[in-house]
């Protein structure tokens, strides 16, 4: 038998999320208990290296989660619960750093955080578990807050442009300029680090 088409496991994954958004506003404990193990590893590693400090990204993790379970009731019924989860958690840590007023200057030295367990690792973390993907990621931790979070949207967790336009309330045509910029300011930080560059061009950007 033929494998299914990319189309048809496209559909088949859909179909699959809006059965699990119809549960979740049903109440099923199982459906969050599935949800919270597709996404608390990826949401994790998007706040930390989005926050740039461990233990920032355990308090907004937890409440985005809490977030979830509050609403889910509320949720519509064609939700995309990546790009839910990922407004959620986005929205939360820009509500932190207004709340601390904080600066990229003062926040703590990127942390190096990637999955563990039963996660499946994303193209950019396995090839971050090595020195020239740390300087990457370095680089990245070194950028604008509204250039990395574009990044990590798009390269890291594999949302499409115009998804990650949403979550950070933005045009599509904005996210691709913030995007655009990104990859200029990264060849520019990483310069002649041939090696950097490699990872870089392993990552989906």
């Amino acid at each position: 038998m033929d494998p299914p088409s990319p189309e048809a496991s496209a559909r088949q994954a859909r179909e699959s999320e809006l059965a699990l958004v119809a549960r979740l506003r049903a109440g099923d404990t199982d459906a969050f208990d599935c949800v919270h193990g597709q996404f608390n590893t990826r949401l994790f590693n998007f706040l930390a290296r989005l926050s740039r400090r461990r233990d920032v990204a355990e308090d907004l993790l937890e409440e985005t989660w809490l977030r979830l379970v509050s609403r889910a009731g509320q949720l519509r019924p064609d939700t995309r619960l990546g790009p839910w989860l990922f407004t959620v958690a986005r929205n939360l840590y820009v509500s932190y750093r207004r709340s601390r007023m904080l600066e990229d200057s003062h926040a703590a030295g990127l942390i190096g955080l990637w999955p563990s367990g039963s996660a499946t690792p994303s193209p950019f973390d396995t090839t971050a578990a090595n020195e020239a993907g740390r300087r990457l990621e370095a680089a990245i931790g070194a950028l604008p807050v509204a250039y990395r979070e574009a990044l990590l949207l798009v390269a890291v967790e594999g949302l499409r442009p115009a998804e990650a336009a949403a979550v950070c309330g933005v045009l599509p045509e904005a996210m691709r300029q913030r995007l655009s910029r990104a990859r200029s300011l990264l060849a520019h930080k990483l310069d002649s680090d041939e090696p950097a560059l490699a990872v870089l061009r392993e990552v989906r950007t």
